[in-house]
């Protein structure tokens, strides 16, 4: 058996073509335009490609486009009183803060400070609520577990009645929205972590296995139940010798080539759920400014 690659960039460019699309008729009906805010805190260099490549995508789609680059040493107090200005804006629609923040700011308190009207992420206690108790045709979900579940929708269909899935890691980003996604999707779910007793016999268990561990081709290819769908999370940078000293290259939480042989479909790393990510960002802003027009 060899899996099928559920092509992450083919399904982004499609929801990023709805979302430019469903922005065209916000504009045309109601002469409203999504507008977007990224704050960016210090120069991280990693998180100075994933702020541009999304102010970028949110100009593609048509959106009001907002980037906020402060210093290394902004107070606390002073990014939070940005975000308080950001909220009073009608303009924007979503703000997202890059994390992570320098190590004197409380990111806690700064995710808690976005409207959750505006979290686009969905990281505020009231979005992470509703998930939670099965409310998230109102809720802004966090974006890499949503577009992970369009991908797994994409192989599987919207309903997983019968199905059983496995989440390996627990993490409020991406694990236990995750659980969330597939349980109100009928799927018998397992969240498993680091403290999981015999884990590679849990995850042959598995019609789905999300791995969002966040180590390096830690799952390895016989923990795959054969004909299961496997969504890599993970983006980890190893070296490779082989392309050149000093040189390193992409992999996923999963070891890939053996979990192909055995999986019936599975994400690239690159190219699966990373491109998702970004095109959730865009529809959670979307779907914001929607929901500001509905409720003006």
């Amino acid at each position: 058996m060899t899996a099928r690659v559920i092509d992450g960039k083919v399904h982004a460019e499609e929801l990023v073509a709805k979302v430019t699309e469903g922005t065209a008729k916000l504009k045309q009906a109601h002469g409203a335009v999504p507008g977007l805010a990224v704050v960016l805190v210090g120069s991280d260099p990693a998180s100075q490609v994933y702020v541009s490549s999304k102010s970028k995508r949110a100009a593609a789609c048509g959106f009001h486009s907002v980037q906020r680059d402060l210093p290394e040493d902004t107070s606390e107090a002073d990014l939070l009183a940005e975000v308080e200005r950001l909220n009073a804006d009608p303009s924007i629609h979503g703000i997202l803060v890059q994390l992570p923040l320098p190590r004197h700011i409380d990111s806690g308190k700064v995710i808690q400070a976005i409207a959750p009207h505006k979290d686009v992420d969905g990281f505020h206690f009231i979005n992470v609520g509703k998930l939670g108790t099965g409310e998230a045709e109102t809720a802004l979900v966090p974006c890499t577990p949503a577009g992970s579940m369009l991908l797994i929708e994409s192989a599987l269909g919207k309903d997983l009645s019968g199905k059983t899935a496995v989440v390996v890691g627990r993490s409020n980003i991406v694990g236990k929205p995750m659980f969330n996604l597939l349980l109100q999707a009928n799927a018998t779910v397992t969240i498993a972590h680091s403290r999981t007793a015999d884990l590679p016999a849990l995850c042959r268990t598995a019609d789905i296995l999300v791995a969002a561990i966040g180590k390096p081709e830690f799952i390895k290819g016989d923990w795959v139940k054969p004909g299961a769908t496997v969504i890599d999370v993970g983006i980890n940078r190893i070296d490779a010798p082989e392309k050149g000293e000093g040189k390193t290259r992409l992999v996923g939480d999963v070891e890939y080539s053996a979990a192909a042989e055995r999986a019936g479909a599975i994400t690239p790393v690159p190219g699966g759920v990373g491109p998702m990510t970004i095109a959730m960002l865009m529809a959670n802003t979307l779907r914001a400014a929607e929901q500001s027009v509905t409720n003006a």
